[in-house]
């Protein structure tokens, strides 16, 4: 089964693009004296306005500009006035690919660049790994990565690499979410919550859709109901504060999930999901059932 996609089409459109408005040509664009000098360097006017494109490039967004990257004509004009250019020179730029490679290697030396590799990949897994523990959102994570590459002056590699090392970080992230879950509650705790998963002896659905039935309208009936709902979650003996193991982003996402999920589906899990899932919906439930044993005596 092919991997959901982590990021989105605009998502991926929009996190190695150039800068529009005019703070951020500015902020990003602006040449330097020594920019300046070394574009100089170089002989007619369509390689001194590629080699600065180039230049920008590489430091924002940080990658190299691809054969087939479009480059906005508000970016080309910004960056030729202040080198007194013509933009039309742009499409003669680097119609030999060695061009764009030469420069390429010059760049790299010139802004102290280097270039992305295997090593990258799993030093910025790891440093992601912490970020993924407090969201499972992809573009988050994509654009700290791309913002950590920028700072650790590594050139930015294609969207489908950062994708990749986002969803490595990810997987890991949420394996250290369910070992926090799962790693306090002792072996006969967690045969409890699998015991959720079990219909009651009394009715035909299991004691975790027992324990998640709506309060029904406020009288004594539904009040006493709802306290024993929240004796059977106390009894299940989560240990105190493991709420507080996990980000809460990530524990309230897990427990919708598991919400969302039949006894059936939550069987089928793989143990050290299945446990910190079930884990995760008792937390969310034990407050939702707190809460609503208080608006029903009000």
């Amino acid at each position: 089964m092919p991997r959901r996609a982590l990021l989105t089409a605009s998502e991926r459109d929009s996190l190695l693009a150039f800068p529009s408005a005019n703070e951020d040509l500015i902020r990003h664009y602006m040449l330097g004296e020594p920019d300046i000098s070394v574009v100089r360097q170089h002989r007619g006017d369509q390689n001194r306005l590629g080699f600065a494109v180039l230049l920008c490039s590489l430091r924002y967004p940080g990658c190299p500009l691809g054969a087939d990257m479009v480059v906005p004509d508000v970016v080309l004009s910004f960056i030729a006035r202040q080198l007194h250019l013509n933009p039309a020179v742009w499409p003669l730029y680097a119609q030999r690919t060695e061009t764009r490679r030469e420069h390429l290697r010059e760049l790299q030396a010139y802004l102290g660049l280097t270039p992305f590799g295997a090593r990258h990949f799993r030093q910025f897994v790891r440093h992601l790994t912490d970020l993924a523990q407090q969201t499972d959102k992809g573009i988050v994570l994509a654009t700290a990565l791309v913002g950590a590459l920028r700072q650790g002056k590594v050139m930015a590699p294609v969207v489908e690499v950062i994708e990749r090392v986002c969803a490595e970080a990810l997987a890991r992230g949420t394996r250290k979410v369910y070992e926090a879950l799962t790693g306090p509650v002792p072996t006969e705790h967690r045969e409890r919550l699998d015991g959720l998963l079990v219909p009651r002896e009394t009715a035909s659905i299991s004691a975790l859709s027992w324990l998640r039935q709506p309060p029904g309208v406020p009288n004594a009936k539904h009040v006493l109901a709802h306290i024993e709902r929240l004796a059977a979650v106390r009894s299940v003996g989560l240990p105190d504060a493991l709420e507080q193991a996990v980000h809460q982003n990530r524990l309230l996402k897990l427990a919708r999930e598991g919400g969302q999920m039949t006894a059936q589906h939550l069987r089928d899990l793989e143990e050290t999901r299945r446990h910190a899932t079930l884990a995760a919906v008792v937390l969310e439930n034990r407050a939702t059932l707190i809460d609503e044993t208080i608006d029903m005596l009000d």
